[in-house]
């Protein structure tokens, strides 16, 4: 199988921007939280699942679901966020594998929010993460999504902390600084990744 790298981070870090500058390069990048959704679409029995739990005006009038209304909701209470997480965890773990298999690129990214909570883990060979300091993910994901500070500090808190995931990471890219500085750092990544998968390919 292809070297597998995982990109994670807490919300806000900058993830995208990383896996933007791979997928230029060619790079396969399966992104768990791409998958989430597909897991979720209409016609998809976790999407009925869904809408029998919480009621049918979690979905939106197309019959998508409304994540904003979803995340809101399983944020305020932990025992939703768990029980939705034990019917979404194994179907987006199956796709990822699925994704993975017929990645043909010389490497491929796990890019994924849960990588170091979840089994995902298992699925990498080297952990890049991507760092920010907490206020600057607060402001980053306030601006962008519009959220207010207090729910972004809960999807914070219900994601592994800052200090927990730098112990466990390989590789850790600073994205305190400007866009340039990122995309310098990441290309500096590639060809080491690009040099792995050639030394991986020799050996096997």
């Amino acid at each position: 199988m292809t070297l597998v790298v995982g990109v994670t981070g807490g919300i806000g870090s900058g993830k995208s921007a990383v896996t933007r500058r791979l997928e230029q390069y060619g790079i396969t990048v399966v992104d768990a939280d791409v998958v989430a959704r597909i897991v979720v679409e209409p016609g998809k029995p976790a999407l009925t699942q869904i809408a029998e739990h919480f009621g049918a005006d979690i979905l939106q009038a197309d019959g998508t679901l409304d994540r904003a209304a979803l995340r809101a909701r399983v944020f305020q209470d932990e025992a939703e966020r768990r029980w939705l997480e034990r019917l979404t965890h194994p179907l987006i773990g199956q796709e990822i594998v699925d994704q993975i298999c017929a990645s043909r690129s010389p490497y491929t990214v796990l890019s994924s929010p849960l990588l170091l909570d979840t089994s995902q883990k298992a699925l990498v060979e080297c952990v890049v993460v991507v760092d920010v300091p907490e206020e600057v993910q607060i402001a980053r994901t306030a601006q962008r999504d519009n959220n207010d500070e207090a729910q972004v500090k809960r999807i914070m808190a219900a994601q592994l902390s800052r200090e927990s995931r730098l112990a466990l990471a390989d590789i850790v890219i600073d994205n305190s600084g400007s866009l340039a500085d990122l995309e310098l750092q990441v290309d500096e990544l590639h060809k080491e990744f690009l040099a792995r998968a050639e030394a991986g390919r020799q050996n096997s």
